[in-house]
């Protein structure tokens, strides 16, 4: 499970670390908790939420074994996968909703999430050849989001943005060279209705047929000299965007 394809086979996945197990257990199905000596002494309180769980006491050589850290934390979940249709996830007429398309870093995709959840978006989508949600580095960069709001993935892209349009939502690509400033009045009115932002990858953006397919690329103006903003930080500003455009 510590790979994608055994993860597909299995329909389970490997959450490790105190924060994710917590949010797993309380937001999941668990199937099974493995954890060291050390870590049931650290983390008492997850024992008590874990006390309907089977858990499996191990020692460091296994949880180490099964960690895909350099320092593990002695403490894992077997969950189900999270992900479902992208139509269920755009049930219910969605407001904000946050797509990854091209993302290859597990880092920036967990945090992708994290900052969706934070924002109050109703689902995030994975499109076309993007990192897997379910990646250990994922999941432990989302802080647990990954179990808060629907994920969904399809590798086609297209597929994805039909879904988007059908389901009511304008799409925007995050792309420093859009020809709609985030800050312009006229982004207004566009910002405040229901939209699928789009973020693509740090080091090649969106691919070209998918910013082709959006109805706006939206630019974040940089005012100083940096070279560009790193992805994260792209898609707290374009999300957070959203959510003041519809409380103004």
């Amino acid at each position: 499970m510590l790979r994608r394809a055994g993860r597909d086979r299995a329909g389970r996945f490997l959450v490790e670390g105190a924060q994710a197990v917590r949010e797993a257990l309380r937001f999941a199905h668990v199937h099974e908790l493995f954890v060291t000596e050390a870590a049931v002494d650290r983390h008492p309180d997850l024992m008590v939420e874990a006390s309907a769980t089977r858990i499996s006491v191990v020692t460091d050589r296994a949880a180490a074994a099964l960690s895909d850290t350099v320092t593990p934390q002695g403490i894992l979940a077997v969950c189900d996968l999270l992900d479902v249709p992208v139509a269920r996830a755009l049930d219910g007429s969605p407001r904000l909703v946050a797509v990854c398309a091209g993302v290859a870093d597990p880092g920036n995709a967990g945090t992708i999430v994290r900052v969706a959840d934070a924002a109050g978006a109703d689902a995030v989508l994975f499109a076309g050849d993007t990192v897997d949600p379910h990646n250990g580095k994922a999941v432990r960069a989302s802080t647990g989001s990954v179990f808060h709001l629907p994920l969904a993935r399809d590798r086609d892209a297209a597929a994805v943005l039909d879904a988007c349009h059908a389901a009511g939502l304008t799409v925007l690509v995050a792309d420093g060279h859009g020809e709609l400033d985030l800050h312009d009045p006229a982004a207004a009115p566009v910002l405040a209705g229901p939209v699928a932002w789009v973020f693509g990858g740090e080091a090649h953006g969106v691919p070209a047929a998918v910013a082709q397919a959006a109805d706006h690329r939206v630019r974040v103006p940089i005012h100083g000299r940096a070279e560009s903003l790193n992805l994260a930080t792209a898609a707290a500003i374009c999300l957070y965007a959203s959510v003041a455009a519809r409380t103004r």
